[in-house]
């Protein structure tokens, strides 16, 4: 029996979780195109209390829903009626009276959400696992060229708009589009489930590491302008990073914005006290923090004015007016990101049309999870580097005691140094960065390029803290330190050579701090 290439919809099997426009599309089905709906449960009682005529899918199959719902849809007239080659299984289908059915639209149990509450126990999540609707999404995914699929509430203005023009039917080209998205979807749901359940276990890291991601836009171009590029977020997390601020102006964010605000966002949630952090190539270039948010901004700029020019400027604070018209009067910025706009802030950056003003809603502390880094062939994988060291934490090797105020200045130059590419030297004041040295193949480099950026901008460096992310392997660091005032320093420690380290640091009567952590950043 021949087949058109775009089959005509005259049945349809209705079951989602979320209702929102389902009664719109099975009234634009059922009223303009006659199409005969089935449905189940919930979803059936939607449609009947919104005036569409639909029929139980226990009607349909003749078999009852048992087992507290687990089985319903699991029956060879639903599948046989969805997996059935038209021009293949007429007199199977005939023999064993299945009928067609022409679109599947379906969404499954809210198991993310469900896992996300606090309260949910091991049983709650397993009852919330859905069964019949990844099989009935699989089924008509595969036989697509017969059957159209959908599981995102977007996509039913594109289901009525195709009906429309196709003499109630949809493309081939569109039944493919949607079937890529149904398997997508049920690979997300999978890895989902299965990453829960391996969360359940004493090991960290499961046999396997499953993407969970959803393209969010393609970007103009990746770090360089041959390079193509598009954004992906996890779309089961609803946190406060990049990929969820909400952007209030400016032109769209590129690849290296992204990846810059990523770097300033995690650094400036280190800081509980107001804090502005600028950011140039994945670098702090300016940190500081204040009682005032203003002030903040202030002496991170002063840290570094060249480098901050067409910087990230990220504020654990609300952007107001005040700053804002501070921050575009004062340098060329690409993104300015805070939790909290106010109207006043958005009309003053308005003047800068192009610079890009995100919400990031309110900041919390780095939460657990994991960082990847892709490698030839395979994938790294690690823990968040959410080490925290206290002044309980400390451990004080030198002759001489740091004072309180030298203890509280380690801490802040600690913080920081965390977010700076290894080798990194951090020179600090009155928690204001004045020097900072990032990526260099030796740690005596980094220590002289922070030296040389803090007395280039006129800094008072006698008194300072000297901060560096792993241990000193020489003394000429500390002995570089020295030469310009530095009078205390914090690091790791567990140089095969920390005596050597700390008898530098004791003929000049600085005080050094030993963490216990490192904070190497790749």
């Amino acid at each position: 029996m021949g087949q058109t290439a775009n089959p005509k919809i005259k049945r349809a099997l209705i079951s989602v979780s979320n209702k929102e426009g389902i009664v719109e599309l099975c009234s634009v089905l059922s009223n303009e195109h006659q199409v005969e709906i089935i449905s189940t449960g919930g979803t059936l009682k939607s449609l009947l209390d919104g005036g569409v005529k639909a029929i139980d899918i226990s009607e349909f199959t003749g078999f009852p829903e048992m087992m507290d719902g687990r089985v319903k849809t699991l029956h060879p007239k639903v599948h046989g009626g969805i997996l059935a080659r038209r021009d293949i299984d007429q007199e199977v289908m005939k023999e064993n009276d299945i009928k067609e059915i022409d679109l599947v639209v379906v969404n499954l149990y809210p198991f993310v959400e469900t896992i996300a509450r606090p309260e949910t126990t091991l049983e709650i999540a397993i009852e919330n696992i859905d069964i019949g609707g990844p099989s009935m999404l699989r089924s008509a995914a595969k036989n697509n060229k017969h059957v159209g699929v959908v599981v995102d509430p977007d996509d039913y203005p594109l289901i009525i708009e195709e009906m429309k023009l196709n003499n109630g039917s949809i493309s081939q080209e569109k039944r493919s589009l949607l079937a890529a998205k149904a398997f997508g979807h049920t690979a997300n749901y999978d890895t989902v489930i299965s990453d829960y359940l391996s969360s359940l276990e004493d090991d960290d890291f499961p046999n396997r590491m499953f993407a969970k991601f959803i393209k969010k836009e393609v970007m103009r171009y990746g770090e360089n302008p041959h390079q193509k590029a598009a954004f992906y977020i996890d779309d089961t997390k609803q946190g406060n990073g990049v990929g969820n601020a909400a952007q209030l102006q400016g032109k769209q964010l590129s690849y290296n914005n992204i990846a810059d605000t990523d770097a300033a966002l995690d650094c400036v949630k280190a800081f509980e006290e107001p804090a502005c952090v600028i950011v140039k190539h994945a670098n702090p270039c300016g940190i500081a923090t204040d009682k005032d948010i203003l002030v903040a901004y202030e002496k991170a700029f002063a840290s570094d004015p060249t480098s901050a020019f067409g910087g990230i400027i990220a504020l654990n604070r609300e952007l107001d007016k005040e700053l804002a018209e501070r921050i575009i009067n004062n340098q060329f910025v690409e993104v300015i990101i805070s939790p909290g706009v106010t109207d006043e802030a958005l009309n003053t950056t308005k003047v800068k049309e192009n610079v890009r003003v995100l919400n990031s809603e309110e900041l919390s502390t780095q939460e657990k999870g994991y960082k990847f880094l892709s490698v030839t062939d395979g994938m790294l994988v690690q823990e968040t580097d959410n080490g925290i060291v206290t002044k309980d934490d400390l451990k004080i090797v030198s002759k001489r005691v740091p004072s309180e105020i030298e203890i509280q200045n380690c801490l802040f130059a600690w913080k920081v140094c965390k977010f700076v590419k290894s080798n990194a030297i951090v020179y600090t004041r009155e928690n204001q960065t004045i020097g900072i040295g990032a990526g260099q193949m030796s740690r005596i480099d980094s220590a002289k390029i922070a030296a040389s950026k803090a007395t280039e901008r006129g800094f008072k460096t006698e008194g300072c803290t000297m901060a560096s992310d792993a241990f000193f392997p020489f003394r000429d660091g500390i002995d570089a330190a020295a030469e310009i005032g530095i009078t205390s320093v914090i690091q790791p420690g567990g140089s095969v050579k920390d005596d050597e380290v700390i008898q530098a640091a004791d003929e000049t009567d600085m005080a050094m701090i030993f963490t216990g952590i490192r904070h190497f950043r790749h």
